[in-house]
Formats: C-alpha cells, structure tokens, sequence
C-alpha cells in the first residue's frame, strides 16, 4: 500500500464519525500523490504525513452563559491548533448549530494550504462553538462570547494563535470577544482580527473574501483567454462573501443573476441590486422574499435551484458541501466556463471532478476565498506597527497576493504535470512551503 493510502485510511480509523475532516484529507492526499511517491521515502521516515494531518492542539471546553429568561445555557467550544511551521496559528471562528470537532478539523486542515498559498508567515488553525446567534438578543450573544473567551484566552494571543471571524462570527461578536479578552489579560494586542476600525480593525477587510475571490477569478478568466467583463455569473450565498464578490464582479462589468439563503433563492434577470442586498441581509437580517417583494425584476423560489440558471462563471459562497454532481452536469449543460469557491469545500468531490472532466476551469476555496485571511494577516501587520492603511493601500495588496496565489498554482501545476488542475496546483504549492519548514524544524 502506498504512503499516501496508508496515511488516509489511519485518518479515517483515527478520527471516526468525522466525514467532512476525511474529505478534505482525502482531497489534499489525493492532489498530492505525484509529490508524495516521488519523495516516499524521506516523507515516510519522518512520518511527514501523519503529523500534517493531526493537528498540534485539540482544546474542547463548555461554554456557560445565561439567556434573557436567567436560564442557564451550554455550549460546547473548540479550538484546533493544527499547524504553526510557518507562522502563528491562523483562522475564524464559526458560530453555527452544524459545528463539531469534525467540521473545525476540516476547516484547520484546509486552512494550513489556504495561509501558505498567502505567502504571509500564518500557521492553520479554526475554531468556534455551536452556538447560534440568529434570534439572540445582543446581551445574549455578548453573555456567550465572554463566556467562551473567559476560556480560550488561555490559548490564544499575537504571536500564538489570532482567531477572526467567519459564519456567524461578524463585527458585533468579535468586540464583545476582543473586550473580554482585554479585560482578562490587560494587553491591547492584534489577538483577534476583523475588529471595529474604531480599535484596530482593518479597511476593507469586510470586502476582502469576496473581492479577493472576483481577483484570483479574473486572473484565471485572463491566462485562460477569456475576460470577465461582460460574463453572467450565478452565486450562491447572501452572506458576507456573497456580497462582496456580487459587488466587485459588477464592478468588474460582468452581470450577477443569482443569490440564495438558507430558505430559497432570487433570480433577477437584471443584475443583483447589491445595495437592495445590502439592505436586506445587513441592516434589517431579514430573508430574501423581501428582496423580491422589493424587485420587480426578481423572482424568488424556495429551495435549491441556483446552480440551474444559465451562467458563465459559478460562485459558491455559502458553506460546505452546497454544490452536488446533479448541480455540476446542469452547470456543465448551460455552458458554465468556471467555477472559483468562495465558501470552503462546497463542492464535492465527484462534482469537482465531473466539472474538471468536462473543461470547466475550477479553483478550490483555498486558493480561491485566501482574501479574507490574507487581509486578516495585513490587519496583524498593522496592529504590530500601530498603523492604519487606506483602503486603497489594502485592496492593492489583496488583488497583488491574490493574482500571485493563482500564479503559484498554474505553475505549481504545470510543473507536476496537472496543467489546468489547480485544485491539484493549489494543494502542491501550499504543501511544499509547509513541508519545507517542518522538516526544517525537526521532529516537532
């Protein structure tokens, strides 16, 4: 049996009951086979494998508060450590029913490519609770997240691990945990990022994954012969990336007809009103039948349905496992060309590689949605030299680190063979930087 299958089926053994973390394993391993067999030898004595798929820290704790009733809650909390070679630990903290410590292994694991792939020093790390903030007042959602700080602020700080936000973790939850954390610890540090610009958060960071993805998107449209510029393009998603990657792909002249959430989907045959959008999922938290009530152009439908719609370009941005093999054959029936993932792993396998048979171009979300934490660790950098760029200044630096990813992967998969694979590409150049340092480090 190969390294590679070894390694995979300890994984599955290992960590049992945890589908997501073996999907995304399996996905890395699989890219990296022709890397892997071609060093087996030297990977296998240092057992290189088995210590990038287990993470350095796994910390689980309880999370006590009391809701507006005076009834005392429980949450469950998690933090996995997964890999500092390059950097301090790196990654968000997702606030959703779904979460358990499978999904936030998927999500540390795919982390340590995606902040390679960056070329900023940041290790990979996730975390997060089951907590729910959707219909929580803000003393219920402040009395939760100073009660989960009260316990990982043990286990974070600048230079050791710098949580941000992600599903379900915006602005308000990130003061509410900075304020906590300060208090415990009297050190006004850039320990957590997507901060209030107020106390040391970052200009553009709310548009950096969905602009960063309309970057790396653009470029491989441009190496590839095609322009975005007049393309129709279909995304999923209503959040935070989907925003900001319908705002910037109409900056970028092309026409965006879809958007979803979690109870159905807006086709507008004139272009998402991203102000309309805005005004709906920012301000009022309200579903997108009010964007449609809104929109005469609009047409709302429950359900899924969005990977239907005739398109050029196809952006996930809603959350794992979102776009199916039924999804990708409608996709590849309707003339899709490209499909950049702006959420983490939302398409499977067999539909990633059903689009890639088919000669669509496909970029994975750790290439593809690097911009957020690309901008986190540019907001770090700021809050080291006590500093504030322009907006301009880091939207500059996101475009450049998100054309340099795409530019590392092609190559990065050229050169092994995989012209055109860039989930292979991506997997490649992350994998080798991580592997460089470790085995630079010693048996740590």
């Amino acid at each position: 049996m190969s390294y590679v299958d070894e390694v995979f089926d300890m994984v599955v053994a290992k960590n049992p009951a945890q589908p997501e973390f073996h999907q995304a394993v399996k996905e890395v391993l699989e890219s990296l086979r022709v890397v892997i067999e071609a060093n087996e030898e030297v990977y296998r004595k240092d057992a290189l494998l088995e210590r990038i798929v287990t993470p350095e820290r796994q910390i689980i704790f309880r999370v006590p508060w009391v809701d507006d009733k005076g009834q005392v809650q429980v949450n469950n909390g998690f933090r996995v450590q997964y890999n500092s070679a390059i950097g301090p630990y790196k990654g968000g903290l997702r606030l959703h029913p779904s979460v358990n410590l499978g999904i936030i292994k998927f999500l540390g694991f795919e982390q340590i490519f995606k902040n390679s792939l960056t070329g900023l020093p940041i290790g990979g790390g996730k975390g997060g609770s089951d907590f729910d903030p959707k219909g929580k007042s803000d003393r219920e959602v402040m009395a939760f997240c100073q009660s989960f700080i009260t316990e990982l602020y043990k286990y974070i700080g600048a230079d050791t691990d710098v949580p941000a936000g992600d599903i379900g973790t915006g602005a308000r939850e990130i003061g509410y945990m900075y304020g906590q954390y300060k208090r415990l610890t009297g050190l006004y540090e850039g320990v957590l990022t997507g901060k209030g610009l107020s106390y040391g958060g970052s200009l553009a960071r709310k548009e950096a994954t969905g602009y960063g993805l309309l970057y790396l998107t653009a470029e491989m449209l441009k190496c590839n012969g095609m322009d975005i510029a007049g393309k129709t393009v279909a995304v999923s998603g209503a959040g935070n990336v989907a925003i900001y990657a319908i705002q910037k792909a109409q900056q970028l002249g092309a026409k965006v007809v879809t958007c979803s959430d979690s109870n159905g989907w807006i086709y507008d045959s004139e272009g998402i009103d991203v102000a309309l959008l805005q005004e709906v999922k920012e301000v009022k938290r309200a579903r997108l039948t009010e964007y449609a009530a809104a929109r005469p152009s609009a047409e709302y439908h429950e359900g899924k349905g969005v990977w239907t719609v005739k398109c050029d370009v196809a952006l996930p941005c809603a959350t794992q496992n979102e776009l199916l093999l039924d999804d990708a054959k409608a996709l590849v029936a309707n003339g899709c060309k490209a499909v950049a993932e702006g959420a983490n792993m939302p398409t499977t396998m067999d539909a990633t590689e059903y689009l890639q048979a088919n000669g669509v171009l496909f970029c994975p979300g750790k290439a593809a949605n690097a911009g957020g934490v690309a901008t986190s660790a540019l907001e770090m950098s700021q809050n080291s030299e006590r500093l504030s760029w322009t907006f301009e200044e880091v939207d500059s630096k996101l475009q450049t680190i998100m054309v340099n990813i795409f530019h590392n992967l092609d190559n990065a998969a050229k050169k092994y063979g995989m012209e055109g694979n860039y989930v292979a590409g991506a997997n490649i150049a992350g994998f080798l930087k991580v592997a460089e340092a470790m085995t630079a480090q010693g048996v740590v």
